[in-house]
């Protein structure tokens, strides 16, 4: 299995437990698939780069919640994870595109591979638009 289907898996089995509050509002995780993508085509050893994504946002009861990141050596996977409440009445959107950002340290002189998640093909195979950035110094 994949390594995000299985942090996935974690997060909703974590985190999709009916959480009561005051108001008896129930929520869970979803990852949703990365749109697009617009970031530099090199880095510059130090400095700090501004990474922004789009995502498209199913309904209101969408909430954007956080990035899912892992780090392996020069690699960065990432996927957008939101806060979904359904018990809401929800307006529902046709293709609401959502910009997110995070900031990106350059700490290394080798090159750079950041696979943002895009979903599933038609076997459950996990996709990915895939950007290698080279970094001068």
């Amino acid at each position: 299995m994949k390594k995000l289907f299985l942090l996935g898996l974690l997060v909703f089995s974590v985190l999709s437990c009916s959480v009561e509050d005051d108001g008896g509002q129930t929520f869970y995780n979803e990852i949703l698939p990365i749109a697009t993508v617009n970031m530099p085509d090199e880095f510059v050893y130090g400095n700090t780069y501004e990474i922004t994504m789009t995502y498209i946002r199913p309904s209101g009861c969408h909430v954007f919640s956080d990035f899912y990141y892992l780090s392996e050596i020069n690699q960065r996977t990432i996927a957008i994870i939101t806060t979904v409440f359904p018990d809401q009445n929800c307006e529902q959107f046709d293709n609401e595109e959502v910009e997110v950002s995070f900031n990106f340290r350059v700490n290394d002189i080798d090159p750079y591979v950041f696979r943002f998640w895009q979903g599933e093909d038609e076997n459950g195979n996990d996709i990915y638009f895939v950007v290698e950035v080279p970094v001068l110094q």
